[in-house]
């Protein structure tokens, strides 16, 4: 008899269903119950601005108005893994970032209208508004995997490989961005070379926890190859990748919900971080083979 470990469908329901954004909700319902897109669409499109960009605190810890690289990220984060793409959505989304993009293209950490609403205090504009490798990677990636095609994927791209092939120092968020990229962008010979070129930064122990009962605020195997078929997936063992599973499912605590490990700064922003985990979570777990199709 196996002995993996297996999370509470039914209490993680419960726990959305008492704390959880109307999004989150709707994408557990899409995912886990066969419903709708267009439900999805529309709690996603909530969030978004005139503009074509989203903000109102769908990145949890920017909680301003205002639209945001991150913000736009997570709502086609969302529509792409609750299968509720719109590609009509995706072309506005890239309007919008080519409207802010830094001088080289692709995406700011963030914009300074970060300032008009309550934030974490690590979302700071950098001086000179260079580009990201955490939010141009993971927007290029998303993009990418959806076969958009837009003159600021195309300028974001390159900016990319150029920030791939500078990469010097380990730091798990920047790593974060260039594996979302490396898993989708089409040059896939060129992907394979880039991965073995960043090998070293991401194995370092400052970057990934191999150990799942590392504590504090940790990367795992996870963050960077979360799903079977994700280009890092081929730098981690197979008992490895088993045991962060098994940790996963087990860190479903007593409410139904999952956790974060990074500091909680707001009670608002940590609902709705929580919610959004908690679906992740089950996500990941079902595409791991741990939740039945």
């Amino acid at each position: 008899m196996s002995t993996k470990k297996v999370p509470d469908l039914g209490a993680a329901q419960w726990f959305l269903a008492q704390h959880a954004r109307v999004a989150d909700r709707r994408i557990y319902e899409r995912l886990f119950h066969g419903g709708a897109a267009q439900p999805v669409r529309d709690a996603v499109l909530a969030y978004r601005n005139p503009e074509g960009g989203f903000g109102h605190a769908l990145e949890p810890d920017c909680r301003a108005s205002a639209s945001q690289p991150a913000a736009v990220e997570m709502a086609l984060r969302l529509l792409d893994a609750a299968d509720a793409w719109d590609d009509a959505v995706a072309m506005g989304a890239c309007d919008w970032l080519t409207s802010v993009a830094p001088a080289e293209g692709g995406a700011a950490f963030v914009e300074a209208t970060v300032i008009e609403g309550p934030h974490a205090p690590w979302w700071v504009p950098e001086d000179g508004h260079p580009p990201s490798p955490i939010q141009t990677g993971l927007l290029a990636g998303v993009l990418h995997g959806r076969t958009v095609r837009h003159p600021w994927l195309e300028r974001a791209t390159t900016v990319m490989w150029d920030m791939i092939e500078r990469l010097r120092e380990p730091s798990a968020y920047p790593l974060l961005g260039v594996c979302r990229f490396l898993d989708h962008v089409p040059d896939r010979d060129r992907a394979a070379v880039a991965l073995e070129k960043v090998r070293p930064l991401l194995l370092d122990p400052r970057v990934v926890a191999l150990d799942p009962a590392g504590a504090g605020e940790v990367h795992t195997p996870l963050d960077f190859a979360p799903l079977p078929g994700s280009i890092a997936r081929r730098l981690f063992d197979d008992l490895t990748i088993e045991a962060h599973l098994d940790h996963l499912a087990g860190a479903q605590r007593e409410d139904g919900g999952w956790m974060f490990s990074w500091p909680s700064w707001s009670q608002a922003a940590e609902a709705d971080w929580r919610g959004f985990l908690t679906v992740d979570a089950l996500r990941v777990l079902r595409a791991n083979g741990r939740l039945r199709p």
